[in-house]
C-alpha cells in the first residue's frame, strides 16, 4: 500500500469536519492547513529510477489522504493527476471524498462509465448528508465504490443505496470533545448491509462509546484495536 497527496490542506465543509485530525496536527504545528498547495509527492506515481523502472510500486494507492481529491482550489492540477493515475493501471487508486456533489465536474473527458483503477468512497455521517449524497453517488459513473460513515455521528439508513455498492467502512470521532458514538447504530449499519450483501467493516470505536447504554471513554490508540474485537466486520458472499 502506497500514499500519494499530490496537494494538502482543506476545508471544513460538513459536520463531520468538526474535530478533523489534519486541522488539528496543522495547528499544533502553526500550519494554515486553509492554504491548499501543491506538495513534492505531486509527480509520485510517475517518478522513476535510474533503470527505468517506477519508484512507486504496483499495488493500492491511498490517494490525497491529507485534503480532498475534488476540493475547488485544486481544479488546475487535478486533470494532471488523472494521466498519471491512467497511466499507471498497474495501480488501484482509491479516494476519500466529502465533495461528492462536485465529482462530475472534476472527472477527465475519457472518464465514460469509470476508471478499472479508481475506487471512489463518499464519506456521510448522518441522515441528512446520507441522503444528500448518496442519492447522488448512485447514479453517478463510477466502476468501484464506497462508503465512509466515519465519524458516524448520528444513526443512518442507508440501504437504499447500496446497489452497486463494494463496501461500507464505520467509524467513531476520536477527539476530547467528540460526540458519542452508539454501538447500535454501528450494528444496523450492519444488517443494512448483510440484507443487500455489501462488505462492511467497523474501523474505529469512538473516543466516547454508548453500548448497552452505559457511555465509555476510550483511549484514541485504543479505539481500532477495540473495534476489531468486536468481530462484527461481514464479507459479502458471492453472487450464486
Amino acid at each position: 500500500m502506497a500514499m500519494w497527496n499530490p496537494w494538502r490542506g482543506c476545508r471544513k465543509c460538513s459536520e463531520g469536519c468538526l474535530y478533523c485530525y489534519i486541522h488539528k496536527g496543522d495547528a499544533k504545528r502553526r500550519v494554515n492547513t486553509n492554504n491548499i498547495v501543491k506538495t513534492n509527492d505531486y509527480n509520485k506515481p510517475v517518478a522513476r529510477l535510474k533503470n527505468g523502472s517506477y519508484k512507486m510500486k504496483t499495488g493500492l494507492v491511498y490517494l490525497c489522504f491529507s485534503s480532498d481529491f475534488l476540493i475547488e482550489d485544486a481544479d488546475e492540477w487535478r486533470n494532471e493527476c488523472w494521466k498519471m493515475i491512467k497511466e499507471r493501471r498497474d495501480c488501484t487508486f482509491l479516494f476519500l471524498t466529502k465533495r461528492i456533489e462536485r465529482f462530475m465536474s472534476c472527472i477527465p473527458d475519457d472518464w465514460g462509465d469509470g476508471y478499472d483503477n479508481v475506487v471512489v468512497c463518499c464519506t456521510v455521517e448522518n441522515q441528512e448528508n446520507a441522503d444528500r449524497k448518496l442519492s447522488a453517488f448512485v447514479s453517478m459513473p463510477i466502476k468501484h465504490r464506497c462508503i465512509t460513515a466515519q465519524p458516524l455521528i448520528g444513526p443512518v439508513d442507508m440501504e437504499k443505496y447500496l446497489d452497486n455498492v463494494e463496501l461500507v467502512v464505520v467509524g467513531g470521532e476520536s477527539d476530547v470533545n467528540a460526540r458519542p458514538l452508539n454501538y447500535e447504530w454501528v450494528l444496523d449499519i450492519r444488517e443494512q448491509c448483510i440484507r443487500k450483501n455489501v462488505n462492511f467493516q467497523f474501523r474505529q470505536c469512538g473516543t466516547y462509546f454508548i453500548k448497552d447504554g452505559k457511555m465509555y471513554r476510550l483511549q484514541v490508540k485504543d479505539l481500532s484495536s477495540q473495534a476489531k474485537k468486536a468481530g462484527i466486520n461481514y464479507s459479502c458472499r458471492a453472487a450464486k
